[in-house]
């Protein structure tokens, strides 16, 4: 059987970057890899490896298609790590346009052009590549999207985009980091379906990392877990899913511990009286000819627990940015929060010191490498970044909700030399620090592992029994929501 890598006793060359153990992995032809683990470690330093970012002290890696010649290693070996982003840098700037725009920039790019800009750049302009590129629009279903704004493309179809774009230069062996993260369940299969054809039609070796061992897909042969910067053995698929428990809960007494601790902390704001906590009269956004939202009425009184759904492009993230006040299209609308109509002098301050809020946009505007619990502080004064120093009984708070979401003896450590998984833990930690009336949690268990985001349903749960408060969470997965969810609002994507 030939093989398409090998790695024997690598250990990465950067201090940063040791392995509780050397790595020993190979990748057949005909192999298709999910590498699975806890959060923190080491996927991502085994993904480097493979792709070539990190050079080893022991024997490099062995590639079939690059046997004398590694500066051909990014030619052949493709890593895409999906975090929902609107263009080539982490995509604040078009996802700012994406809200503070009715009208769209004639400059802001269309789907069709971008491609074909990557069509040029990887690869000679021939019948032969030209067919290619013809059939990768087809398989994906992407015709109708070429003249389409990329900022207007919903989640789903970003990441059709992202993978033909990737395609595009046929790499031999293609990287993928949470393919699936952000998506609906339709579109995880749609996107599970394309993939696997991927995988029949082409000469290529597919590597998934996932965090939740349920969206492995069928396709996949082989399973590497890594835990403890260890990378294990290669196993193949039945084998792994005999094997293993996925769904163990956390400890029965840590739940209970922090249960009891969340319910009777000192409460830091108001109790909130019974009343309305969210009024929308009405309320419609469009960009450009695209209606997002058409007249929607929706009221949410204190003490409710909403569950906010529907398919990729639906709204909901555009209707929680007109609840927070990131939507300038917010001061045109009839829009109540806690009892006082918008655009009726409030400042933006006034209506988040009410609102503990984490997002997939908030994780990716946090790119300042602060230590971690100057992040969490940085949740009391709603700022992103700290510009308001804390004092050491607010930081001693900090602490206390680092601690509860289990990231004791990080609150030092630089914010990007965290994992994904634990930094979405610490914006959890700075949404619940301020202990809000108002709590907005939009797909909060992105890229967790079930331990940890066992750990997250719990403190949710435990926070709404506290009095006067109010939850809005948004998730793509049922399992996700935590007990204490009493409503529901579906949102239907406008065509």
């Amino acid at each position: 059987m030939q093989r398409i890598i090998e790695i024997t006793n690598g250990v990465p060359r950067m201090p940063e970057w040791r392995l509780a153990q050397p790595v020993n992995f190979i990748l057949n032809e005909g192999e298709h890899i999910a590498v699975t683990g806890d959060n923190a470690s080491g996927k991502s330093m085994f993904v480097d490896i493979i792709t070539g970012r990190h050079p080893l002290l022991a024997d490099e890696p062995k590639y079939d298609f690059t046997p004398s010649r590694h500066e051909m290693v990014s030619e052949n070996i493709k890593h895409i790590a999906f975090r929902d982003s609107y263009g080539d840098s982490d995509g604040q700037y078009c996802l700012q346009r994406r809200w503070n725009q009715q009208e769209i920039d004639s400059e802001t790019p269309v789907v069709g052009d971008l491609l074909e800009k990557a069509f040029l750049i990887s690869g000679d302009d021939t019948a032969e590549r030209r067919a290619m590129q013809s059939h990768l629009y087809d398989l994906f279903h992407i015709r109708h999207l070429l003249d389409k704004y990329i900022i207007l493309l919903s989640s789903g179809e970003l990441r059709k985009f992202q993978l033909v774009k990737t395609l595009l230069a046929d790499p031999r062996v293609l990287v993928i980091d949470n393919p699936f993260i952000g998506l609906d369940a339709d579109t995880r299969d749609q996107v599970k379906q394309l993939l696997a054809a991927m995988t029949r039609e082409r000469p290529l070796q597919v590597i998934l990392v996932l965090s939740k061992p349920d969206d492995i897909p069928d396709f996949i042969t082989h399973i590497v877990e890594v835990n403890d910067m260890v990378v294990g053995e290669k196993i193949a698929r039945e084998q792994y899913f005999a094997g293993n428990n996925f769904y163990a809960s956390c400890d029965p007494l840590t739940v209970q511990s922090v249960h009891d601790a969340v319910v009777n902390l000192p409460y830091r704001s108001e109790v909130a009286a019974h009343g309305e906590v969210i009024r929308m009269n009405d309320v419609s956004i469009r960009y450009g000819e695209r209606v997002i939202l058409d007249s929607l009425n929706w009221t949410v009184m204190s003490g409710e627990r909403w569950a906010l759904s529907g398919q990729n492009g639906a709204g909901k993230s555009t209707l929680l940015s007109l609840v927070c006040a990131d939507n300038p299209q917010s001061y045109a609308c009839d829009i109540t929060l806690f009892g006082r109509q918008r655009g009726s002098g409030e400042s933006i301050w006034d209506v988040k010191r009410r609102i503990g809020y984490v997002s997939p946009e908030m994780h990716r505007a946090y790119s300042r490498n602060l230590p971690a619990v100057r992040i969490v502080a940085s949740g009391l004064h709603d700022s992103v970044g700290l510009y308001v120093k804390s004092t050491p009984s607010e930081y001693a708070v900090c602490r206390w909700w680092m601690d509860v979401f289990g990231l004791r003896g990080k609150e030092d450590t630089s914010f990007l030399k965290l994992s994904s998984g634990e930094q979405r833990l610490v914006l959890l930690a700075r949404a619940f620090v301020k202990d809000p009336q108002l709590l907005i949690l939009d797909e909060p268990l992105h890229g967790l592992d079930p331990r940890r985001a066992s750990l997250v349903k719990h403190v949710v749960e435990a926070f709404c029994e506290r009095r006067g408060k109010t939850l809005v969470m948004v998730s793509h997965y049922e399992d996700e929501l935590p007990s204490c969810i009493d409503h529901r609002l579906f949102l239907k994507r406008h065509v």
